[in-house]
């Protein structure tokens, strides 16, 4: 095998990863945007308040989602460099 190439269990384990990343991240875009949703509806917003917290609800499950898709996929970027 040349040292160059990945074996096919690194292969796997980085697929594993990329797709645990992405269910992660969606997961958490949607738990912060069912929050800012709640928060609508408990508050019983309308107009523009309600559309307001609705596209900050957006904004900021979109932001968390990526930044766990990049938290994760960089944390185990840095553990297979690292041989782990």
């Amino acid at each position: 095998m040349d040292m160059g190439r990945e074996s096919r269990w690194e292969k796997d384990a980085m697929t594993v990863e990329i797709v645990f990343a992405l269910v992660t991240a969606v997961a958490l875009a949607a738990v912060v945007f069912v929050a800012a949703l709640t928060l609508a509806l408990v508050c019983d917003l309308s107009g523009s308040a309600k559309k307001g917290v609705l596209t900050g609800g957006t904004l900021l499950g979109a932001t968390a989602g990526m930044w766990r898709l990049v938290r994760v996929l960089r944390r185990f970027d840095e553990q297979r460099r690292k041989g782990r």
